[in-house]
């Protein structure tokens, strides 16, 4: 029975990293879907055959076989790193840096694209500078498309000019790539800290992808925002100078967001709603983040979907998202 119950451990790990090899090679190996397919055959057939000769009482030899396939696969992977230099999307085709110098933040790289359609763009990147001694607000948004308990994650600082920049995590897509959950686990993206112009970083979103999105009113002192803000800036500084791989779990959105309030606010807790991204307004509230009202009151009137829709191009767009949300009252 003690044998038995061995040889049914050693199978199961030999059948998963099994899978997992074969999911590397899928997303990973530059060659077109046949060869990919012809090559994930021979990995399965030999796993398969060293299977056989474990159960037939060759248990050395397979085991040795095994981690000899499994080893040269861990190097091919290990040989995989993330670069800057590739075919990138238009709109991740950069990666914002800034300086700060006291209270003065230049960036470089804000993406201000104007947009008509996923394929019908207007291409702008600019120099803007910011006075943080003018900051006024933080405010999360979230914007589905559907998958369920999960949604990308923006951050938009304001100023008393009434001016909005947002900060976005991005998965740096290639020209020929879509997004894909599963390869976020395969090194098939790499991350993109990116500041827009909060027209390019929300329009895009409701009106030309037809996600629906609400924006939260952050609660947390000025000191705080700035601290966050210059944590986004040297995040992105460290991203331009060494890539890095997006992660589905461990590098993400939210993740990357929370390590950086991790370092302003002490104390903050790991909870799965870090994981499950549209439940991270309840998360945030649950840390006194938000104002003070129901979370159910807080995700309806912050619901600005259909006012982004409707506002398209117009010069006040932040004011008008805003209306009717908790904690921006003062906004008619």
């Amino acid at each position: 029975m003690l044998r038995t119950l061995l040889l049914s451990l050693g199978t199961l790990i030999i059948i998963l990293s099994c899978v997992w090899g074969s999911m590397a090679l899928w997303f990973q190996l530059p060659w077109p879907p046949a060869g990919r397919i012809g090559l994930i055959v021979v990995w399965g057939g030999a796993a398969l055959g060293i299977l056989w000769l474990i159960w037939t009482g060759a248990v050395g030899l397979g085991l040795t076989g095994y981690a000899l396939l499994f080893a040269l696969l861990m190097v091919w992977w290990g040989s995989l790193e993330p670069s800057h230099e590739r075919q990138w999307a238009d709109d991740l085709a950069r990666i914002t840096q800034g300086d700060i110098n006291g209270q003065q933040a230049t960036l470089h790289n804000v993406r201000n694209f104007h947009w008509r359609s996923v394929d019908d763009y207007d291409v702008r990147w600019e120099t803007r500078r910011y006075d943080l001694g003018t900051l006024r607000s933080v405010d999360l948004i979230t914007s589905q498309w559907g998958m369920p308990g999960i949604a990308h994650i923006l951050v938009s600082f304001g100023f008393d000019d009434g001016e909005f920049i947002t900060f976005t995590v991005e998965i740096r897509r290639e020209r020929d790539e879509s997004f894909s959950a599963i390869g976020g686990f395969f090194k098939q993206f790499e991350l993109d800290v990116l500041a827009s112009d909060e027209r390019d970083a929300v329009r895009v979103r409701t009106n030309v992808r037809g996600e629906e999105a609400h924006l939260y009113r952050v609660e947390m002192p000025e000191p705080a925002m700035r601290d966050l803000f210059v944590a986004y800036v040297e995040e992105a500084n460290r991203l331009a100078a060494q890539p890095r791989f997006y992660h589905t779990v461990t590098a993400n959105c939210t993740i990357i967001v929370y390590n950086m309030m991790e370092q302003i606010v002490d104390g903050l807790p790991i909870d799965v709603r870090l994981l499950l991204s549209a439940y991270l307004p309840s998360y945030v509230k649950d840390v006194g983040g938000l104002v003070d009202r129901p979370l159910e009151a807080l995700k309806d009137r912050g619901n600005f979907t259909e006012r982004a829709r409707q506002a398209e191009d117009d010069e006040d767009f932040s004011q008008v998202i805003r209306r009717g949300v908790p904690g921006w009252e003062s906004i008619p």
